[in-house]
């Protein structure tokens, strides 16, 4: 199996056009794609939410050559590979195994059926789940109704559905009938001012700035702020899971489980 055709078949269902929409539409930067081409025939997929060392020894104990992430192999342009720099050394293992790399980033968190939209379905969503920054088709941001429920109990809830226990409460007890939610670093000052004048309770993300932070309690509004990790990983799984038989390759899911 040649790694373009393993790409269109992931992209057919996460177009890489969703990132570009997003982009032009909101702002910020993405790079997803075939980030690692090693020009070999794919002999199976290992998934992992980041490009790390753990998933690069998975594939390579499964006799895989490629990894399939969310968050970007590379971020930014970078100008030198060094062994004794974290990410060139990745790039510099994963070369010499012969390893591919796919990352696909925004798509996947704004596509219907997305990271985004799981992460709400994981707190209690339910039905439509229309995104607060819109594309032509899904999008990002999600403020939903739940079935009401103690706050304590909301967040005993939330830790077993994403298997974490590393999160940061903030508020009072009280109950919550209704969810904003962003997954990874998503939480600015519209997003606060939305979810309060929509009649959210708490909001749920990752990565939130302190002063973020602060506006949203004093707004009168509970956080819970997880791991980014833990914010991502429940809804790429769930990718994996419904796109793992269609690549036409044996595949695994890997986790860092240091990170949830």
């Amino acid at each position: 199996m040649k790694l373009r055709e393993i790409y269109e078949r992931i992209d057919a269902r996460y177009p890489k056009r969703l990132s570009d929409e997003y982009i032009s539409a909101y702002g910020g930067r993405d790079n997803s794609g075939i980030l690692v081409d090693a020009g070999k025939e794919i002999t199976g997929a290992v998934f992992s939410l980041d490009f790390s060392l753990g998933a690069i020894a998975a594939a390579e104990k499964g006799g895989k050559n490629l990894i399939v992430t969310h968050h970007p192999a590379i971020f930014f342009p970078i100008s030198e590979l060094r062994w004794e720099d974290p990410l060139g050394k990745r790039l510099l293992c994963a070369i010499e195994k012969g390893i591919g790399v796919i990352s696909m980033h925004l798509n996947m968190d704004c596509a219907q059926g997305g990271i985004d939209e799981y992460l709400a379905r994981a707190l209690g969503g339910s039905g439509e789940l229309a995104p607060r920054e819109k594309l032509a088709q899904g999008g990002y941001g999600r403020i939903f109704d739940v079935e009401p429920i103690g706050y304590s109990e909301f967040i005993k809830r939330l830790k077993r559905e994403l298997r974490t226990e590393r999160a940061f409460v903030y508020g009072n007890e009280n109950t919550i009938t209704k969810v904003a939610s962003f997954c990874g670093a998503g939480v600015d000052g519209g997003a606060i001012a939305a979810a309060k004048e929509q009649g959210a309770q708490v909001i749920v993300s990752a990565d939130i700035k302190h002063n973020y932070l602060c506006d949203a309690q004093e707004s009168g509004l509970n956080v819970v702020q997880l791991t980014h990790y833990a914010s991502e990983n429940y809804g790429f799984k769930k990718i994996y899971q419904e796109l793992k038989d269609t690549l036409g390759v044996a595949s695994e899911y890997y986790e860092d489980g240091h990170m949830l």
